[in-house]
């Protein structure tokens, strides 16, 4: 029986993505560091990825959201809603959803446009908040588009962040379902661990340490500082409950689950969650060895790559999963 309380009848109609041009080996890596070649790959498990030298955030969100509006046969004037779900800011005013508006010169048309922010999880928070708006009849198609590059804020002497880091970015393009289509949410939850606030983070960047406040230089608070272990272990102690709890409300089981698309925070961490589940890693969607972690932009890319490689079909359940820096758990079971 459908549960009406939860279920949206919202479905997923394009979607795109977009890296930057320069591409990074393992190997490349190894010598920037002055490793033994396959270093890194043991370590991190990133055979490549893709780095931004000249690109914007915006010029990348643009390029996936041009992808996704193809893809769904759709020209701009159809969308009325273009909302930024990125981890990070393209600069600190305005907000991304404008520069990226700006990017696709669309100046002269008159969209809404706004950012959902959740760290890693801002995606599937703009799809679930979104969702609602588009069922009610409150916005027609919706572009949903992550977009982040974490290139700059790394220590390129610390492998295990730099090692696993790289840029990109996803957009899906949403609308309500037709009444002969399946095309559903079931169920979505999100949780704060807040515990772990200070396990991810880059503390430059807003008014808390601003370089008209600092006497010394800010340059050390604007590199990306984790702290993996504890994050890691808040996160595992969650999980299990978590994942039962959101099958639970959209009352299906996991092997009801065709395809599993999780955050891709790093190898481990898929890993985890896999055994964690009791699943085939065959059901689990992989990406991170030749993308990395691209920060909020992980997770849409890997549902774009599961779309466009035929691993799901319509009518199918799918699970998204992930956490991020706040810490953020969420998750959402779909019908393709």
């Amino acid at each position: 029986m459908e549960n009406y309380l939860h279920t949206r009848h919202v479905r997923i109609i394009g979607s795109g993505m977009a890296v930057p041009a320069y591409e990074v080996s393992s190997a490349a890596l190894d010598a920037k560091l002055g490793l033994r070649t396959g270093t890194s790959l043991k370590k991190t498990g990133v055979r490549r990825r893709f780095l931004s030298t000249t690109e914007t955030a915006a010029q990348l969100a643009a390029h996936a959201c041009t992808t996704a509006l193809e893809d769904a046969g759709l020209v701009w004037d159809e969308i009325d809603c273009l909302v930024a779900t990125s981890a990070t800011m393209d600069q600190a005013l305005p907000y991304n959803a404008a520069l990226i508006h700006a990017e696709l010169k669309l100046s002269g048309r008159r969209t809404t446009t706004f950012d959902i922010g959740a760290s890693c999880m801002s995606f599937l928070t703009g799809l679930d908040t979104m969702s609602y708006l588009v069922e009610c009849g409150r916005y027609k198609n919706v572009m949903l588009v992550s977009s982040d590059i974490a290139t700059f804020g790394l220590d390129w002497n610390n492998l295990t962040e730099c090692g696993i880091f790289g840029d990109g970015a996803a957009a899906v393009v949403i609308r309500r379902s037709l009444p002969t289509e399946s095309s559903c949410i079931l169920s979505s939850r999100s949780v704060t661990i807040s515990a772990g606030v200070e396990h991810c983070k880059i503390p430059a960047g807003g008014s808390r340490y601003h370089p008209r406040r600092m006497l010394t230089s800010i340059d050390p608070l604007s590199v990306f500082q984790m702290e993996g272990r504890s994050a890691f272990k808040l996160i595992a102690a969650e999980m299990s409950g978590f994942v039962e709890g959101l099958l639970e409300t959209a009352d299906v089981n996991m092997r009801q689950i065709t395809k599993i698309v999780p955050h891709q925070a790093s190898q481990l961490a898929i890993h985890h969650l896999t055994k964690r589940l009791e699943v085939s890693s065959e059901k689990v969607m992989n990406i991170f060895a030749d993308y990395g972690n691209q920060v909020g932009a992980s997770l849409p890319t890997a549902l774009h790559l599961c779309r466009t490689g035929q691993q799901v079909q319509r009518g199918d359940r799918m699970m998204l999963i992930g956490s991020g820096a706040g810490l953020t758990l969420g998750g959402m079971v779909l019908v393709y």
